[in-house]
């Protein structure tokens, strides 16, 4: 029995999840070694969640030190068929101002020292990735957003860099020149995962500086980034809420929900035992 429907990830700046009742915290175990912390479960808005923080009570784990795969399996063991992401993000846009939310549709990769599938190990498998968010899951984010009353702009492109340093100033430039709108350290790996996984994925974005780019605005500072996430938390916590309240029940429009259907290559007799073992929960329906 699924013991979440919805998954929440908090990243920089929402570490727990207010309005949470019959609470049950649970560690997971997976293939792929252990998620960031326990597992928060309960009811919100009248429906059963599964808060994980990104980082780590205490946020202790940089990001590239992330174990996405572990976190994404573990949110699918436990029944949930969408994730509600939520992370920090420097603006590339003028137009995304500091405690501005936003919703991004696409992503560039940035990144060079993470793992980023379940394939592998003997088992070759291609996700379809074009549009790499949930239309249905970025719309509920649309709709929270505009219920709660704070500025939530539906799309744009996410720059997912490596980190932990942030960017110089040519690479922003460069970045702006690319059209990007918002960069970031963490989206890309669970937007990818959460695709394999066929759980219906989206980021809300929590814009707290202007990156380095801007004439005028200092370069980013962790004090600065920290003060626009106090600021903008108790927004992040509402339109989550909302989200949760807004989620269809019946996902099954959702291009993620059979998103491995025909994307695993190899001979089903060429898998091996082991790999087959480690990956039924995600590709048993499909051996």
């Amino acid at each position: 029995m699924a013991k979440a429907e919805i998954g929440i990830i908090g990243g920089s700046g929402l570490y727990n999840m207010d309005g949470l009742t019959d609470i049950t915290e649970l560690r997971v175990e997976t293939p792929f070694g252990d998620p960031s912390e326990v597992f928060v479960l309960g009811t919100l808005e009248g429906r059963k969640v599964a808060f994980l923080a990104r980082h780590g009570k205490g946020h202790r784990i940089l990001p590239s030190e992330l174990n996405f795969k572990a976190n994404i399996y573990a949110m699918k063991s436990l029944g949930v068929s969408s994730i509600l992401s939520v992370s920090a993000v420097g603006s590339l846009k003028e137009e995304h101002k500091p405690t501005d939310f936003v919703i991004p549709d696409q992503f560039i990769d940035r990144t060079f020292a993470r793992s980023s599938t379940f394939f592998g190990d003997g088992v070759v498998g291609h996700i379809g990735f074009g549009d790499p968010v949930c239309p249905i899951v970025s719309d509920v984010f649309a709709k929270a957003c505009a219920e709660v009353g704070v500025v939530g702009k539906r799309g744009g492109t996410y720059v997912c860099m490596e980190g932990p340093q942030f960017s110089t100033r040519a690479e922003s430039n460069l970045y702006r020149s690319w059209g990007a709108d918002i960069i970031g350290m963490t989206n890309l790996q669970e937007a990818k995962l959460a695709r394999e996984a066929e759980i219906s994925y989206a980021t809300l974005a929590m814009v707290t500086d202007y990156d380095c780019w801007r004439e005028g605005h200092d370069d980013v500072t962790i004090e600065q980034v920290i003060a626009v996430m106090h600021q903008n938390s108790g927004n992040a916590q509402k339109v989550v809420k909302a989200a949760v309240r807004l989620m269809p029940a019946d996902l099954s429009a959702s291009p993620a929900q059979t998103a491995a259907k025909f994307a695993i290559m190899t001979d089903r007799a060429a898998i091996p035992a082991e790999t087959k073992a480690k990956l039924d929960l995600l590709y048993g329906k499909y051996w």
